[in-house]
């Protein structure tokens, strides 16, 4: 019996499932674009959870950018959809739109 095989399977699947997690399509507002450390600040909504009192809450979040351009398509107050991903250990905007 060999367990490494079944384990490597597990592993895939894991690797995969927080994959998609992480390119959840995110909405948010820009609050903040700092080009020379080549990141931008997005204040997300963060809703309630049904069935408690508590109200809605935002965070900013700094994401780095993989496009420079961005900063030039971007100002503060600019309501945005966005994915962002992992990438070596660096929270990034990988495709944003404007709403």
């Amino acid at each position: 019996m060999q367990i490494g095989t079944p384990l490597a399977y597990i592993s895939l699947i894991v690797l995969f499932i927080s994959s998609a997690v992480a390119q959840e399509v995110q909405e948010g507002t820009v609050v903040g674009l700092d080009e020379r450390a080549g990141s931008i600040t997005i204040e997300q909504s963060r809703e309630a959870k049904v069935g408690t009192n508590n109200p809605s809450t935002s965070s900013s979040d700094k994401f780095a950018v993989q496009d420079g351009l961005l900063f030039n398509a971007l100002h503060p107050g600019d309501k945005v959809t966005f994915r962002s991903e992992q990438i070596n250990g660096v929270n990034t905007i990988t495709e944003v739109l404007k709403r």
